[in-house]
């Protein structure tokens, strides 16, 4: 068994940055997914949920997870709605957050299905949720604990080990390798989506024991990021003119760590005087909430930066929290200028949608993005300067200002990404770039070549090779 090769079929985030899931198969028999994400973004993308699973879910031996995104586990309970019944591999983190993720998914798919029937909008007579809360529940207890750096054994001469990835808390690159001999050529490492060297509250991402195959996620693989010589100095001076001018800024954020780091961020622009210290700052989002309390328990101390030891991070005396549907609904009109912090990240879905729905046709009002986002997404219709949206049926006017600020990225960037693998050892034979635009994987792919001298490609979406 141990000379039987692995293959690997591209199911995901191949020539796009979304929809994670690679089919690892040993020897033709025992079959192995790595990550199972939804796709997110354009209409296009997004209807690949619905289309019939590439291979019987219930073939499926196993499923390894690099982290709680919902690009990365957001398809796991369709998995199970069609027949997967396998253990899923991920860390303590992981698990913990993905549970709080998709719950809150399940249950954003029906009311979003619920809204389209009483609206009218949906070509559908009965639109219906790609799957339910009673479906997550049959997904939850088939995750499995993963201390990082351990070996576990997957069956059939399978092997794997996580090293942390710096990402979001319980973030991992796995590597996988058939055989006794971990250092065998027939090994492949997944590095997830990577963080940056240094998380603002994370601790550090780490470099994964080489193999002769490597996935590389290339988000951000045709730019670097910004080393401005004041941090965050546009959102700051943006934050205090629009409260200065009455109005309110409103920060579409993950409920996942982004959340997290604008809340450290805010914290430290009060702290040195940059934005007023009495500005009300709300966190609206239960996700975002109930995440926050993960990365504030004690019992993921390990997961956190060194510097946080003994201490909560997040320290704000103006934070209030608003967890119910009538919380949110006055945050549309709140009483005084406020920063609103609300889910999705790219305003896909979520509270942050009816939020925009009122606040983007007043010029007082001001919104932050805070990251990349995906083509086809609002958000990137909005920093690309759309001057209205379609939302809820109709179009809204866009006179806020509006800013994209990716100094809060978490996400490698090109040289990044060139390091972390230039430090690997064993040195890779073949890299391919996955979980990125064409342009951006390309120019990784052209980067890795020139810089490393490793073979680099970039595979389309379900191709097949042998490792």
């Amino acid at each position: 068994m141990a000379n039987e090769h692995l293959s690997l079929t591209f199911l995901g985030a191949a020539q796009t940055v979304t929809g994670s899931k690679y089919l690892l198969t040993h020897g033709g028999r025992r079959r192995i997914l790595v990550d199972a994400g939804l796709f997110q973004g354009p209409k296009k993308l997004r209807e690949r949920n619905w289309e019939p699973f590439p291979t019987d879910p219930s073939s499926i031996d196993a499923i390894l997870l690099t982290h709680a995104h919902m690009d990365h586990v957001g398809y796991l309970p369709r998995l199970v709605k069609q027949g997967f019944r396998g253990p899923v591999y991920a860390t303590e983190g992981t698990i913990r957050l993905a549970e709080i993720v998709l719950r809150d998914a399940a249950h954003l798919q029906q009311n979003e299905a619920d809204e389209a029937r009483r609206g009218g909008w949906s070509r559908h007579a009965d639109p219906l949720p790609l799957y339910d809360i009673d479906d997550v529940e049959r997904t939850l207890p088939l995750f499995r604990s993963v201390e990082v750096h351990t070996p576990i054994k997957l069956g059939d001469g399978l092997a794997m080990r996580l090293w942390r990835a710096g990402h979001i808390l319980g973030s991992a690159s796995i590597r996988v390798w058939s055989g006794d001999d971990e250092l065998t050529d027939n090994s492949v490492v997944f590095s997830g989506d990577l963080g940056r060297p240094h998380h603002p509250v994370l601790a550090d991402r780490e470099i994964p024991m080489g193999a002769r195959n490597v996935l590389i996620e290339s988000t951000y693989g045709d730019r670097e990021h910004p080393e401005p010589a004041i941090p965050h100095e546009e959102f700051g001076d943006l934050i205090s003119r629009t409260i200065a001018r009455g109005g309110n800024v409103l920060i579409p954020a993950f409920a996942v760590d982004r959340t997290e780091v604008v809340l450290l961020t805010l914290q430290q622009l009060m702290e040195e005087g940059r934005i007023p210290a009495d500005i009300p700052i709300w966190a609206n989002s239960p996700m975002g909430l109930a995440a926050l309390d993960v990365y504030c328990d004690p019992a993921m101390a390990d997961e956190i930066g060194p510097e946080f030891a003994g201490r909560r991070f997040i320290q704000l005396p103006t934070l209030r929290e608003a967890r119910t549907k009538e919380d949110s609904v006055a945050l549309n009109h709140p009483s005084r200028p406020s920063i609103i912090i609300s889910s999705s990240g790219m305003a896909t879905g979520g509270r942050v949608v009816h939020h925009l729905e009122h606040m983007l046709a007043d010029r007082k009002n001001a919104v932050v993005f805070t990251g990349f986002q995906a083509p086809g997404t609002r958000g990137r219709m909005l920093v690309d300067g759309a001057s209205e949206l379609k939302m809820y049926g109709r179009y809204i006017p866009v006179n806020a200002e509006v800013l994209q600020d990716d100094e809060f990225s978490v996400h490698s960037d090109a040289s990044d990404l060139i390091g972390w693998l230039a430090e690997m050892t064993p040195r890779p034979q073949t890299v391919f770039c996955v979980h990125g635009e064409i342009g951006s994987a390309k120019a990784l792919a052209r980067r890795i070549k020139k810089e490393l001298g490793i073979l680099a490609v970039v595979p389309e979406m379900g191709e097949v090779v042998r490792l």
